[in-house]
């Protein structure tokens, strides 16, 4: 069956207990060293697979179902609204909405939620047409995709960062350092290679993988290509890093154990892509026309859930200051203002992006240009944590496990040295050790670097809104000004 029959086993909205259910299908997922059957079933993956699962389920409850999902007038279905193509603003509005309260239950932990996967989708099929200007195949596949993601619900990931072997050489000149095209034939292509950083592989249905911006521009064509697979598909092998949501020492790690995404390598060992899973193939500036395009709508939702992100950060340094009576100091109210402001610009930068919003040639409205607010949510997500950092000091580093406050020769004295103001020692070491996970364990350290480098190499983003920003106006009113005074003859005669 290829993805054009599938409108007849369109399975509508996920449900947490099919997510757990479909993760059991039979993909080569290791984890150190060790082959991992149901991820869903795996202390190192169940928790996050559990809290995907819950936040599924809230598509079907009826207080929030009218939010979360929309009725495709095509097939009458009732799907998650994060499919829903937006064709005017107040479309894009409705997604905003639902996005804010995803990301809101999720904290603004959730860098890859479905939320933001399925916006993809929704460019690539607004993109579609441009596809079938290289393969009129290319067009329908993208759309047929689309429709399979939508109406079956799935979770995705995609897969763009190559491995970092050696950065100074060409893949022409040494092809493991890409993913290429080995071949092409009757049923598909077969390509070899491995990408790397695909967050939320080991807990996705599928696998989009697109050409790098970094090096779009010095590749051969075998290097060019954009398709999706199920993350089951024969000969593509998933390597999980190290869970990051700690030892289970009691209330110490409930965003890790919760919302670690899991990064992965994605090894491509001779895989076969069939045709109707194909997207793009050997067309350079093709896929560099498309980077963008299809990006539009997820660099939107990444700025909703930047914000969430945002928000919870200064709502712990608040109620850290407060708990230690330092909420009143002139230096503490001005570093909760900053990381105010920073959460007040997220909400700046979501309006004017619906503001300078259009209709594409593909018929979706899209939102306006957020480049510039990207290269400003990468400078700024280190320091909005280091005040959260600042403000907790050194009691983000000792606060009290489980074990230790059910302790009856330890208790007495935490209840004395270790309270707060106006709170106990358990809430105190509960709220710390909160604070220590959003800023400094190993969670909080990879969600630091996630916002540094998931918009993209800040460097060359700042190079590309130089280039493309017009100057016109500006440079001539300052050309004039500069420019020596006109001399009539009669002048310099006198």
């Amino acid at each position: 069956m290829t993805l054009l029959d599938t409108p007849a086993a369109a399975r509508g909205l996920l449900t947490g207990d099919r997510y757990r259910a479909e993760l059991d299908d039979g993909r080569e997922l290791y984890l150190d060293g060790t082959r991992i059957g149901n991820p869903a079933e795996h202390p190192a993956f169940r928790p996050a697979a559990d809290e995907l699962a819950r936040l599924v389920d809230l598509q079907h409850d009826p207080d929030h179902r009218e939010l979360l999902t929309w009725k495709d007038p095509d097939t009458g279905l009732r799907l998650a609204r994060a499919y829903q193509p937006p064709r005017t603003l107040e479309d894009l509005r409705v997604q905003r909405r639902s996005a804010e309260f995803w990301h809101a239950e999720a904290l603004g932990q959730q860098g890859r939620s479905p939320a933001f996967m399925a916006s993809i989708a929704v460019g690539v099929y607004d993109f579609r047409h441009r596809l079938a200007t290289a393969d009129p195949r290319f067009g329908a596949n993208a759309e047929a995709w689309y429709r399979y993601c939508a109406e079956n619900d799935l979770v995705l990931s995609h897969a763009l960062g190559d491995p970092q072997i050696d950065r100074s050489t060409d893949p022409v000149d040494d092809p493991d350092l890409a993913l290429r095209v080995l071949e092409e034939n009757e049923r598909g292509i077969v390509v070899r290679g491995a990408k790397q950083l695909t967050t939320l592989a080991p807990l996705a249905h599928e696998v989009l993988v697109y050409l790098s911006a970094s090096f779009a521009e010095r590749r051969g064509e075998q290097f060019v290509v954009w398709f999706a697979l199920p993350l089951n598909t024969p000969g593509l092998v998933t390597l999980a890093r190290e869970p990051l949501g700690g030892e289970s020492w009691g209330h110490a790690h409930p965003l890790g154990a919760r919302y670690d995404e899991q990064d992965a390598m994605l090894f491509f060992d001779d895989v076969l892509v069939p045709w109707d899973r194909v997207f793009l193939l050997r067309d350079g500036q093709l896929a560099r026309e498309g980077l963008g395009r299809i990006n539009a709508w997820s660099a939107y939702v990444g700025h909703i859930r930047y914000r969430e992100r945002l928000r919870t950060l200064l709502a712990t340094a608040t109620l850290v200051a407060e708990s230690i009576g330092v909420d009143g100091f002139r230096n503490i109210q001005e570093d909760l203002g900053r990381l105010a402001g920073y959460a007040e610009l997220t909400e700046y930068f979501l309006d004017a992006a619906e503001a300078r919003g259009a209709v594409t040639d593909g018929g979706l409205f899209a939102p306006g240009d957020t480049a510039a607010s990207r290269v400003w949510s990468a400078e700024v997500a280190g320091s909005a944590v280091e005040i959260v950092r600042r403000i907790g000091a050194s009691g983000l580093l000792i606060q009290p496990t489980a074990g230790d406050l059910a302790h009856p020769r330890l208790r007495p004295h935490l209840d004395r040295y270790m309270r707060g103001k106006g709170i106990d020692a358990e809430r105190k070491s509960r709220l710390f050790r909160l604070a220590w996970e959003l800023t400094g364990d190993g969670f909080g350290q990879r969600q630091d670097l996630y916002e540094y480098v998931h918009r993209g190499d800040l460097a060359r983003n700042r190079i590309n809104i130089f280039r493309r920003y017009d100057q016109s106006a500006a440079r001539e009113r300052l050309l004039k000004l500069v420019a020596p005074p006109s001399v009539t003859p009669q002048e310099g005669q006198s």
